[in-house]
């Protein structure tokens, strides 16, 4: 079985994540925007908006600055892309629709959604039948949308639990969003005809598809790394992995100090060296899996956006920094619209960094940020080992 070093692993997987490309030199448009798609295979979504929707991120980390009306009017409005929960809730190639049946034709257990089909088994329906009459709708425009439980962050309203739940189940589909708010719509009137009226797909097969894609995204990776690229259980990925190996379209391989088998996608390609540096989102598809980033990068990362202030380690939203193909410092993050500033409430360098030269790369990085952002400074408050070299830069 080859040996890889993880130095190696490393340039694969940020190979493979299109961080060895240079960032373009002129005008930023939708084929840069493809091109990234390309490497990445989806965008994960999320709603989070103290420093910047987490969709512009990996385009910015792999690009740099770009027109973000511009993303959007393509991500929404040009049918090449739709949203769907492949790696969460993500906006994925709607050439991808038909590997994402069997998830839509599955089963789902979900209380919320059996306790309205026992007390209102109509109710369903009815919303399915205001969607076609009406749509694009949001949840608050149907005729009984039922009430909000703001005692919790998920306590969605009936109409948002009904409206999700054909969302799942392929019926509707986000036409687009109003101040980020989904508008639903029959998923026939979304999705392009050639991809929405395409076969279904056998559900191994599809999944053997997904999980070929996401081993090319990936570069080098082990089976739980791929599995939850697209969200698909081991029970049920493990073998199909095993059987791609079999057939020669992922090659088994040993990489150092992992202590289980990895495979290397044969298209995988491996630079001399990884130059360059970037910011990336918490929902960043390089940093998705952190058992995979800490075996890659000896970095420990965790979300700590619902762990009291009190208790956290680094702060409210933290973006790790890519520098050189490592991984060498992080930031608190929050933008300050109305006073135009970037805050940086915290910056900590990972073990053994040079700080002078962090501190250097990631302003710079930050100046970008802020300047993409339209703010017009950048502000670092003294908290974190890195924000004294941070300050100074």
């Amino acid at each position: 079985m080859r040996r890889l070093t993880l130095d190696q692993a490393r340039r694969y997987a940020l190979a493979a994540q299109g961080f060895t490309d240079p960032r373009p030199g002129g005008r930023i448009d939708v084929r840069h925007f493809r091109r990234v798609v390309d490497r990445i295979g989806l965008v994960q979504l999320d709603s989070v908006n103290v420093f910047s929707r987490s969709h512009y991120m990996p385009f910015f980390a792999r690009l740099g600055g770009y027109d973000r009306a511009a993303l959007d009017a393509w991500l929404w409005g040009s049918g090449e892309m739709f949203e769907y929960w492949g790696h969460e809730a993500s906006l994925i190639p709607t050439r991808d629709h038909p590997l994402w049946r069997w998830r839509m034709n599955g089963t789902f257990n979900w209380e919320r959604l059996e306790r309205i089909r026992h007390e209102h088994p109509e109710y369903l329906a009815e919303v399915l039948a205001q969607v076609r009459e009406r749509g694009p709708l949001k949840t608050a425009e149907l005729h009984d949308p039922g009430e909000r439980d703001g005692t919790s962050m998920w306590g969605w309203s009936k109409g948002k639990v009904a409206l999700e739940a054909l969302f799942m189940g392929g019926k509707v589909s986000t036409a687009h969003r109003r101040n980020f708010i989904r508008m639903y719509d029959l998923s026939e009137r979304v999705i392009p005809a050639e991809h929405y009226e395409a076969g279904d797909l056998d559900r191994e097969e599809a999944q053997s598809l997904l999980l070929l894609r996401a081993a090319g995204s990936m570069g080098v990776a082990t089976a739980a790394d791929i599995a939850d690229y697209p969200r698909i259980r081991m029970p049920e990925a493990r073998p199909l992995i095993e059987a791609l190996a079999g057939a020669g379209e992922l090659v088994e391989v040993e990489v150092e100090g992992w202590g289980r088998t990895a495979y290397l996608h044969p298209d995988a390609t491996l630079p001399r060296r990884v130059e360059g540096r970037a910011l990336l989102s918490p929902f960043d598809n390089l940093i998705w899996f952190r058992d995979r980033v800490e075996r890659m990068w000896d970095f420990h990362y965790r979300i700590e956006i619902y762990v009291p202030e009190p208790k956290r380690v680094y702060g409210y939203y933290v973006l790790p920094f890519l520098l050189d193909g490592d991984l060498v410092a992080r930031v608190d993050l929050k933008t300050d619209r109305k006073a135009g500033a970037l805050l940086v409430r915290g910056a900590f360098a990972e073990p053994d960094v040079d700080r002078v030269q962090v501190g250097r790369e990631l302003r710079a990085e930050l100046e970008a940020v802020a300047s993409w952002l339209e703010l017009g400074e950048v502000r670092v408050d003294p908290n974190g080992d890195l924000a004294s070299a941070l300050s100074s830069a």
